[in-house]
């Protein structure tokens, strides 16, 4: 994945991104424990937006890294 897409993506999730992993049409972001609900939105709804807008499956996993 791009830095440019990767970019994009912190912007519609309005969180630091930790790592992505893409597999096909799956995005796994791992993001700052402090961070995913935030990530998500209210109801899942950052996450359907940008998954609209990037065509892609997006999984919200809780960051490891300290």
């Amino acid at each position: 994945m791009d830095a440019e897409t990767i970019e994009k993506l912190r912007q519609m999730l309005g969180v630091p991104i930790d790592k992505v992993e893409e597999t096909g049409d799956e995005l796994l972001v791992h993001i700052p424990k402090a961070q995913v609900a935030k990530a998500i939105g209210s109801s899942g709804s950052v996450v359907r937006s940008a998954e609209l807008i990037l065509k892609k499956k997006l999984t919200i996993k809780e960051s490891t890294s300290q």
